[in-house]
């Protein structure tokens, strides 16, 4: 899966003032990630707003990035949920020859034991004809998969090659590095911790940053795979501020701010999100400057 390594941005979908999504946002966004250096992208996701988006809307959103896309980068789809039979279900309606692998995200609102967590992905696992990534955030899930279950689904199912850790949690991480399989990739979902992650040996990022700040992120994660400790590290300094404002309020309003500042797509979010207030607003523009992005 050495296509999975580096920057992965985990895509925005972009809405109209009237909550219809903006397909010539989205694929505008699409290439200025194609031509700035990203290495993946990832569809359906958190950010995406998959929580409000419809199944006919997913479709559409799909065929406008993989127009978009033209090949030119591997591409990851997001299929999830807390209903492991539906789950499987999706992924036998969906063709996912397009795709380097599944994100699928730990089941959210049911709190299942780490026995239940280890048995849905398995049966995931086996119902997908592509390589799964786990994702684990337990912000919005409420249940953390704690590392021992992580790793014996890394030791024990083939078809599951990576986990998108998103805890925030520094001794998590270490622990995942530690002792996982030498093919068994740690991807971050944290962007103030990500750097420290690929110094550790991490294998990079899904990133929602990155989709904005795609040079001077991507060539941070770059950085810090060769090793380039103090290159990389400078390059941390510069964007955490900006990345700090981008979750200060929500996730997507915060990079759809960005974005907007950046002329590439409107703030609109689905209810129940809202867009960035004013204040914030004021901060990442400030920010942006600052950074010379703008």
């Amino acid at each position: 899966m050495n296509e999975l390594v580096g920057m992965g941005v985990a895509l925005v979908t972009p809405f109209k003032t009237d909550g219809s999504v903006d397909h010539d946002a989205l694929k505008k966004i699409v290439e200025y990630n194609i031509q700035h250096g990203t290495d993946y992208l990832v569809i359906s996701g958190t950010t995406g707003e998959s929580a409000t988006i419809t199944k006919a809307e997913k479709k559409a959103i799909i065929k406008t990035i993989s127009d978009a896309n033209a090949g030119k980068l591997p591409m990851v789809i997001g299929i999830g949920g807390n209903n492991t039979a539906a789950v499987v279900e999706e992924l036998k309606q969906t063709d996912l020859s397009p795709f380097a692998a599944v994100l699928s995200v730990a089941p959210y609102y049911s709190k299942p034991t780490q026995e239940g967590l280890y048995q849905h992905f398995r049966t995931v696992a086996e119902a997908s004809s592509v390589p799964i990534i786990l994702y684990n955030v337990p912000g919005r899930t409420s249940k953390n998969m704690e590392p021992e279950t992580s790793l014996r689904l890394a030791r024990e199912v083939d078809n599951i090659v990576a986990i998108k850790e998103a805890g925030n949690n520094p001794k998590q991480y270490q622990e995942l590095l530690q002792q996982k399989p030498n093919d068994f990739m740690i991807i971050s979902g944290d962007d103030d911790l990500v750097l420290d992650v690929v110094l550790q040996g991490g294998s990079g990022v899904i990133s929602v940053i990155g989709q904005a700040l795609v040079r001077e992120f991507s060539q941070m994660i770059h950085l810090g795979l060769k090793g380039n400790i103090n290159a990389s590290k400078s390059i941390e300094q510069q964007v955490m501020p900006l990345i700090n404002l981008i979750f200060e309020e929500n996730n997507p309003s915060g990079i759809k701010a960005v974005l907007e500042q950046l002329g590439l797509c409107g703030d609109t979010v689905r209810l129940p999100l809202v867009p960035a207030t004013d204040a914030l607003k004021t901060k990442i523009k400030t920010a942006l400057e600052e950074l010379n992005s703008i």
